[in-house]
């Protein structure tokens, strides 16, 4: 019986076939009976089936979740994906038996473990250069995670397994507390998991600087309990003090722990004995009448330490944080900070452009990214949204970090983009040579298309060629080669670079080529070029092969330069009257029927001419047409002035002629860009020459104006095997 098929039917997935432990009461209690069947189940399936080392760390991750009051999915997901990254169950049986909401956690949990291999990967570095990478590996941590409490099991795991690295190999406990340091305390931080933050860190501390460590623990001369319920006394006895003197306030505090302590140390130069926040307090009041009543409350209570009084709320800092702090002697003699503000100062410093992580961290500040963890941040704030709710999952994938993508070098360092941004894009973002001269790219070891549309996580190799430049066709945005500004202006500044007369041959091939391609004939080039405000010919041509001036633009000035506007002003007192549903107007006569003939199939902006038949009204033919010109020959009486009416939103008929080397899916190709495009064909004739192996495809395609005809013939062409796609005369 296969894996998947053990999930299914509940039995057990070892491939001993050992009998699962019992689950723990503590996993189930106050639970829903459905909610505690599924921890049972995920239990049997995954740690509890597990050997004794593996089996503990499981249920150990699973009561940190509990402590952060996590729902029964957590639970469950937590449960299961030691069994998923072993090998002993699969992800789709995970879904299968557990469903999508679980599946997708432990598929978020199983992503990010691969954040170790891409730090691990990457070279020693600057400091500055260090930071900036780190910081884009958290940003991917998050955006990589579509479920928030991917996240927090991520965390519970991590710090689970530091608290199992005693026994370990010294570089191994040494690289995991590096991480730890580097990854996961700071987004702990960042969500304001203090119960975890502090651990992670003390931990990775404890085997990062032993002896520091040590000695820190040595100079507290006291356990953490102990500091707790001394905190916890203080506290009492304030929040009495206030209420006596009728301030409502808010007061709670935890005792510093030993890094945060260090740290201190480190930044002001300091020697322990000179700390006085080693145990501190904060005092949240409704007003800043309050918060200097409480002071006085706090002075009153225990004597002030000189010169141990900063007030950031008559003088704030550079970043606009608010606070009143102070230390004092506290009970038994010992030093005791306490910190004093308003509620409206607390959220500003915790959400904030002062936001506690940033200045602690000292990473720069990324106003957009900051903003995302503070929206977090609220819903994670007791009465906020619960992180299992659907409406918060829904908006955690759908508003936080949705309009950036976090992809990585070989090397693992992280490339922040737009959404929608392509291995062009990558490319461009690494170094601007690199983008020129790129030619292909690799995703997970897999060759993919340069309009690929990037996802968090992807890791990116750019293939180049050793010397080259970039095509025009990349400044085709219709052709999705680049999303991103930055990137499209280093590709025109690269042709604007260029020699003057290569690029007015190369502008004017490429014009010629784009005007045959929509079948325009006789078009004054003078007239075009001082449309587009480039004075003559030549300057017309550079700036095409410069890119600067693209196929859109062309086609617009084109419709322009056929169709001009007029101003009501200018209009005739009698106006032209439109016929034909609005698409054609006929000068000096009355309301004829119209219709376009299927011998040239005219399309805006070409110039037109009209005939009068027998019996079926007014034939809109090219002015180029050869129907049009013999009939005009055989009877001048019967051709007429006919225009394009202004403003018209029908669609036309078009005949476009594809000539490619035949392959298999050819024709599905095709299709699937007229799909893309979001075009009506009304017939599609295909003839292959099996002498040559060259298939000709004949197609009638419905456009609004030449700027569609314009770019579906551009991304016709850039299919493999094509050979020339352009309008049929």
């Amino acid at each position: 019986m296969g894996e998947a098929t053990k999930a299914e039917s509940g039995a057990s997935t070892s491939p001993a076939g050992a009998v699962p432990a019992p689950v723990p009461p503590d996993l189930l209690e106050r639970r829903a009976p459905e909610q505690a069947r599924l921890i049972d189940r995920a239990w049997a399936e995954g740690c509890g089936i597990l050997p004794e080392p593996a089996r503990e760390e499981g249920l150990e991750a699973a009561r940190v979740l509990l402590g952060l009051n996590l729902d029964h999915e957590s639970v469950a997901a937590v449960l299961l994906h030691p069994a998923v990254i072993g090998g002993t169950l699969d992800l789709e049986a995970v879904r299968r038996r557990f469903g999508e909401s679980v599946g997708r956690l432990v598929e978020g949990a199983s992503r990010m473990d691969a954040i170790r291999e891409y730090r691990a990967r990457a070279p020693e570095t600057a400091r500055g250069a260090e930071l900036a990478r780190l910081e884009g590996l958290r940003k991917l941590l998050l955006a990589m995670a579509e479920d928030l409490r991917a996240i927090l099991i991520r965390l519970a795991e991590q710090v689970v397994l530091l608290r199992s690295l005693r026994e370990a190999p010294g570089e191994e406990r040494v690289a995991i507390a590096r991480e730890t340091l580097d990854i996961y305390a700071p987004l702990a931080n960042r969500l304001g998991i203090w119960q975890l933050k502090w651990e992670l860190e003390d931990l990775s501390f404890r085997y990062l600087e032993p002896e520091r460590y040590q000695d820190i623990a040595r100079r507290l001369d006291e356990r953490r309990v102990d500091r707790e319920r001394y905190i916890g006394d203080v506290v009492d006895r304030l929040r009495g003090a206030l209420g006596a003197e009728g301030i409502v306030a808010e007061v709670s505090g935890r005792p510093k722990h030993i890094f945060s302590i260090w740290r201190k140390m480190q930044a002001k130069g300091l020697d322990f004995d000179q700390l006085f926040d080693v145990r501190a307090v904060r005092v949240l009041v409704d007003s800043v009448r309050d918060c200097y009543a409480a002071l006085g409350v706090v002075h009153g209570l225990w004597q002030h330490i000189p010169k141990e009084f900063d007030d950031y709320i008559a003088n704030p800092k550079g970043n606009h944080y608010q606070s009143l702090h102070t230390a004092v002697v506290g009970p038994g003699g010992r030093a005791l900070e306490v910190q004093i503000r308003t509620h409206a100062m607390h959220r500003h410093a915790e959400l904030g452009v002062a936001a506690h992580w940033q200045y602690k961290e000292g990473t720069r500040a990324d106003a957009a990214f900051a903003d995302k963890v503070a929206w977090v941040r609220q819903l994670l704030e007791p009465g906020g949204e619960g992180v299992g709710s659907a409406d918060f999952l829904d908006r955690f994938r759908t508003e936080v970090f949705h309009d950036r993508v976090y992809a990585l070098t070989p090397k693992g360092q992280v490339v922040d983009l737009p959404r929608g941004a392509t291995p062009l894009d990558f490319a461009y973002a690494v170094h601007t040579d690199i983008g020129h001269r790129c030619r292909g790219a690799k995703v997970g070891g897999s060759i993919v298309p340069l309009t690929y549309e990037l996802r968090n996580g992807d890791q990116v190799e750019v293939l180049t060629t050793r010397q080259g430049g970039p095509s025009r066709d990349w400044l085709n945005q219709g052709l999705g080669f680049l999303k991103t500004s930055r990137a499209r202006a280093k590709v025109r500044q690269w042709f604007k670079q260029q020699d003057y007369d290569k690029c007015v041959a190369a502008g004017r091939d490429q014009l010629e080529r784009e005007l045959r391609r929509l079948g325009v004939s006789e078009v004054g080039l003078e007239k075009l070029a001082q449309r587009l405000k480039l004075g003559k010919t030549e300057d017309l041509c550079a700036a095409v092969g410069r890119g600067e001036v693209g196929p859109a633009q062309l086609a617009g000035a084109l419709q322009e330069e056929v169709l001009p506007r007029v101003s009501p002003l200018e209009r005739p007192l009698k106006p032209a009257r439109a016929t034909g549903g609005g698409d054609v107007t006929i000068e000096g006569v009355g309301n004829l029927m119209t219709h376009l003939a299927r011998c040239c199939r005219p399309v805006p902006p070409d110039p037109i001419t009209g005939y009068i038949t027998h019996g079926r009204g007014v034939s809109i033919h090219r002015q180029d047409c050869s129907s049009a010109l013999r009939l005009a020959a055989a009877d001048p009486s019967r051709v007429i002035d006919v225009s394009w009416s202004t403003g018209s939103v029908s669609t036309y008929p078009v005949d476009v002629q594809i000539e490619a080397y035949d392959r298999q899916g050819l024709l599905r190709d095709v299709s699937q860009v007229l799909a893309n495009e979001k075009l009506n064909v009304t017939s599609v004739n295909v003839f292959t020459d099996r002498d040559t192996s060259v298939a000709h495809m004949r197609l009638t395609v419905e456009v609004p104006d030449a700027g569609r005809l314009s770019q579906l013939l551009a991304r016709l062409s850039q299919l493999h095997n094509v050979v020339d796609a352009r309008r049929r005369r």
